[in-house]
């Protein structure tokens, strides 16, 4: 019936659709350029965030945990590196990329304007620049399988 192809052909499009949502998004685990950390970004309220979800070297010369040594705040220099938030607040822009958010650098302490851009579906540029993006650098980010 028509019903039946109407049901089938809109069942397709939400597949369709939903695999390329997932396609299209940064969501998932990445691996730093460096090569040091692994971080994950998820939603949390329309807004993509970004924690460090592992470290190559967790742990000091002491065989502590390392923690957020550099951070202005010297109340939150206790705060352990792994888990750390370090990218927040990233709203989708209509051109896939996302824009508006900040990224801490935890070797220097300092937070940047930074937008995020997919490209291929395992490469994340992570754009973190002051004032201007002209003046800007660019890491790719390697998709974790």
């Amino acid at each position: 019936s028509d019903m039946k192809v109407l049901f089938i052909t809109i069942a397709m499009v939400f597949v369709g659709l939903t695999l390329f949502g997932q396609q299209n998004t940064a969501v998932g685990h990445w691996l730093s350029a460096s090569g040091e950390g692994q971080i994950e970004i998820y939603n949390r309220a329309d807004k993509l965030y970004g924690k460090i979800s592992w470290l190559k070297q967790p742990k000091d010369e002491q065989g502590k945990p390392k923690t957020d040594l550099n951070n202005p705040d010297s109340k939150l220099r206790h705060k352990p590196l792994l888990g750390l938030e370090i990218l927040k607040n990233f709203s989708i822009d209509g051109n896939g990329e996302w824009t508006g958010g900040t990224i801490y650098d935890p070797k220097s302490g300092k937070t940047y304007s930074c937008k995020l851009s997919l490209k291929k579906n395992d490469q994340l540029h992570i754009r973190g620049y002051v004032g201007i993006s002209l003046l800007g650098k660019t890491e790719i980010w390697k998709r974790v399988k």
